[in-house]
């Protein structure tokens, strides 16, 4: 049964929370094993360079997604960069818009145009028929996004870039502890990136990595995340330095330990969260297929401003004011961020459902900060703000 909330705090009243509650506040796993593989890296003086927590943290990934090779990276962003390099895309690579603007920058950065697609209403992912319409000559890649942890549709994606002679890769990202008809996401394309960033359901600082069945491509961007050494004074092929240390490793190794009680946690908020917005008009909480694993990391509600009478920014608004950091996710899409606002300022006419759930989805917090107590706040808070529309919409334009 939800709390009762006296007074809403944009309506004068005082914030459900004293301290400010985030989405994606981490994950911590048991401290005591962190700091006991913290003092062994400091007893061995072994800080980075391939170190045994890097390698065992790989091996751990490979065991856990099945995947022959798990190539570890200092985040995520350049795990993105070292693939999509390695593998040897030019020109065009298509992305969805509707995704962290990080996958859009890997790319950029190495001045390759990141092309955007349009993505399913329902799924939030890459529409295959929008896709196969914007293909060029120019365009070399495919990089489906398995948002919120569930599957891009990979079949279908993948029979688009054989057809069409394109490499097909994957930013999962949100998708973790995640499968796909049975299968852990990590092995499907050439290959896939992961985030073991803070915010991540399972975190290692900062941190990501490439996995993959491809032994030569896993091999090449080993070489890349590290100057394109190939033994003392042997350098075989240019690269940069992507490592990750040993201290992110150790974190990432006490992370994968305690996953299990990660997902616990997160279903049972999740369920929560489920339980009591169903009941509230115009609000959908995102549904994850019970067949699959999922991390449940993601709370991801789509509003409907006309049946809920409040719309996703003013709900985010009234949870701001109670001390809950609800994130717009992903406003305004990458296509409405520079460079690509200015480069392609006709992108968002082939985006219509992109611009649509960029209006409507909000992102609310889990994880282990966050229990079912504060769950049943923050439902209560949306709840009255509801009910409340008309006062909050008047206090909110400045109304008395």
């Amino acid at each position: 049964m939800e709390p009762t909330i006296g007074k809403l705090a944009v309506l004068g009243g005082k914030p459900a929370f004293s301290e400010p509650l985030h989405v994606g506040r981490p994950n911590i796993g048991d401290r005591a094993h962190l700091q006991q593989r913290i003092e062994d890296i400091l007893d061995r003086r072994w800080l980075t360079n391939n170190g045994p927590y890097v390698r065992e943290f790989e091996q751990k990934i490979c065991e856990l997604i099945g995947v022959n090779h798990c190539v570890a990276m200092c985040n995520g962003t350049v795990a993105l960069e070292i693939m999509t390099r390695a593998v040897g895309v030019t020109g065009q690579v298509v992305v969805p818009s509707f995704t962290f603007v990080a996958t859009a920058h890997a790319l950029q950065w190495q001045e390759i145009s990141p092309l955007f697609c349009d993505v399913g209403r329902d799924s939030h992912n890459l529409d295959p028929n929008a896709l196969e319409q914007l293909i060029t000559p120019k365009t070399t890649g495919i990089i489906g996004v398995h948002l919120w942890g569930r599957a891009c549709p990979v079949e279908a994606l993948q029979e688009i870039a054989d057809r069409r002679g394109l490499q097909l890769m994957f930013d999962a990202s949100h998708a973790f502890h995640c499968s796909y008809r049975g299968r852990m996401i990590g092995g499907f394309g050439r290959a896939e990136t992961l985030s073991f960033h803070a915010t991540k359901f399972c975190n290692s600082f900062e941190g990501g990595a490439v996995v993959t069945n491809d032994g030569d491509l896993a091999e090449k961007m080993r070489l890349m995340r590290n100057f394109g050494f190939a033994g003392k004074d042997r350098v075989d092929h240019v690269g940069s330095n992507g490592k990750m240390s040993e201290v992110c490793a150790a974190m990432g190794l006490t992370s994968l330990e305690s996953r299990e009680s990660f997902l616990t946690t997160n279903r049972e908020n999740y369920q929560r969260y489920r339980q009591h917005l169903s009941a509230i008009p115009g609000l959908t909480v995102m549904s994850y297929d019970e067949a699959e694993t999922n991390n449940y990391h993601y709370v991801v509600v789509v509003v409907d401003a006309e049946s809920a009478g409040l719309s996703r920014d003013q709900i985010v608004q009234v949870l701001e004011r109670e001390n809950v950091l609800a994130r717009r996710y992903f406003t305004p899409g990458a296509h409405g961020m520079e460079p690509y606002r200015s480069h392609q300022p006709q992108a968002r006419l082939v985006l219509p459902n992109t611009e649509w759930l960029a209006e409507r989805v909000m992102v609310l917090p889990t994880g282990t900060g966050v229990s079912l107590e504060d769950v049943d706040r923050i439902c209560a808070v949306i709840r009255l703000g509801v009910a409340r529309s008309t006062d909050v919409i008047a206090r909110l334009s400045g109304g008395d």
